[in-house]
């Protein structure tokens, strides 16, 4: 295939991928993002494969056909509990291949003479440094929201001096990998080293490892979003020094894409966005409050006969549901009582779960109406209106230390105030804390009652008492 068909296939390539994120902005597209981005990527692979500089096929086949069965195994076994870990794994491996790119250009470098060779061991240092920050910080938030990984933050002492030590260091090393390797008047490199790029790799991947362990689980949803951005970067980093465009284009939508995701989710969270990627630069001190009351039980009769006086009901759905795998019943409990006339809508906080948007994907994959699935911003003042709030399996997002503990690790954060409501149940398996292990005052109020057990097995006893 001609040079001038591959670029016209990496442009269409990069304009299915900007329609693609288009079409992912709102739920009624998001299927038609997904389908732009597959073709888009289906495109990108293909005229590549058939590219001239594309060489060594009896590599690259096996490779594509065991890369797509594990990918199509993955995609067709995970479970959306699954979907936030499998995310930071995806992430881990964009990471790894831009470090062993980054070496490997080294090893094999393309003729480049005088300013070209200096800018490119620019860009292989960026990609590894940045390469490896993103694989070891990815494989600690698989542990972290796998639960392999306790979800408290690790502080060390001295722990931003150490960071930017690490960052300095590699910086130095950098400089010294670049002074040590220089081109003859031929154009080739001469006294090709690695070692330092290896230590680079190694310093890096220390810091990506200490930034994320530094992280509390109630921001791991803004660290997998940062990730991506992270892994987005180390590809188009990657992009510049193959002289790949389309990898360059790409790479710069994910990573200004996730950096935005970023951003607006530190807003939603009241987080200063160089705080959290930092390791919690800062944060609360002090001995949290002290709780009075206790947690009042009750039965699914109980619930069904609020539900059944109830006109306004609200549901917040968390990722306590998504582990129950509860949203088909959960969307017949929205029918049933649609259709005795009831106002039902639900309540989605831009954190819920531990992946953004996780709680969207879980209610469209159960065909619940889009138009009552409302952002916290939407339906935050509906609450002291509002006859009976169901919680499913959230905890940290309704929790209102947020507003009345300014010593809790989630001082400031915006939540859905439900505790406003007249009648609200809470959905859970047992009395522990949530995910970031702060505990929930809520659960104490005169107006709340814990609804005990799975979250399925609770919906289907509810729903056998609906008529």
């Amino acid at each position: 295939m001609n040079t001038g068909l591959i670029s016209a296939a990496y442009v269409v390539a990069a304009i299915l991928f900007i329609l693609s994120l288009a079409g992912l902005s709102n739920q009624e597209s998001s299927k038609k993002g997904v389908i732009y981005g597959m073709v888009g990527m289906a495109l990108a692979v293909v005229a590549t494969f058939f590219a001239e500089a594309t060489g060594h096929y009896w590599v690259l086949i096996p490779a594509l056909l065991i890369g797509g069965a594990i990918g199509s195994y993955i995609a067709i076994k995970v479970e959306m509990t699954g979907m936030p870990q499998l995310v930071a794994a995806m992430h881990s491996l964009v990471g790894l291949a831009a470090v062993f790119i980054g070496v490997n250009t080294i090893i094999d470098p393309p003729l480049k003479v005088g300013i070209e060779f200096g800018i490119m061991e620019v860009e292989v240092f960026l990609g590894v440094f940045i390469g490896a920050v993103t694989f070891t910080g990815s494989v600690v938030a698989y542990g972290k929201l796998a639960g392999q990984i306790d979800g408290k933050a690790l502080i060390l002492p001295f722990r931003h001096g150490l960071n930017i030590g690490l960052v300095v260091l590699s910086i130095l090393i950098g400089y010294s990998f670049a002074a040590s390797n220089g081109v003859n008047d031929a154009g080739l490199m001469q006294d090709a080293s690695t070692w330092q790029l290896w230590l680079v790799a190694i310093l890096a991947g220390v810091l990506g490892w200490h930034l994320v362990m530094a992280i509390g689980g109630a921001d791991m949803p803004v660290v997998v979003s940062m990730l991506n951005s992270y892994s987005g970067w180390a590809a188009a980093a990657i992009g510049f020094t193959l002289g790949n465009d389309l990898l360059i284009v790409t790479g710069a939508l994910v990573g200004s894409s996730g950096a935005i995701l970023s951003y607006i989710m530190c807003k939603a969270m009241n987080r200063n966005f160089l705080s959290v990627i930092l390791g919690g630069f800062g944060g609360a001190s002090g001995p949290a409050m002290e709780i009075d009351g206790e947690m009042i039980g009750t039965d699914a009769d109980h619930v069904a006969a609020a539900l059944d006086e109830a006109d306004s009901i609200v549901i917040v759905p968390g990722y306590g549901l998504a582990v129950a795998q509860a949203q088909q019943a959960v969307s017949e409990l929205t029918r049933k009582l649609r259709a005795q006339g009831k106002e039902v809508r639900f309540a989605i906080h831009p954190v819920a779960g531990r992946l953004p948007g996780h709680m969207n994907v879980l209610l469209a994959e159960a065909k619940v109406p889009y138009d009552i699935v409302l952002e916290m911003d939407e339906i935050n003042d509906d609450f002291p209106n509002t006859d009976v709030v169901m919680i499913i399996g959230a905890n940290d997002i309704v929790n209102p230390a947020a507003q009345e503990d300014p010593n809790s690790p989630i001082a400031g954060m915006p939540v859905l105030e439900v505790w406003k409501a007249k009648q609200v149940f809470i959905s859970k398996r047992g009395q522990g804390t949530g995910y970031s292990g702060i505990e929930n005052p809520l659960f104490f109020k005169e107006n709340s009652r814990m609804f005990y057990g799975d979250a399925k097995a609770s919906l289907d006893a509810l729903l056998g008492r609906i008529s």
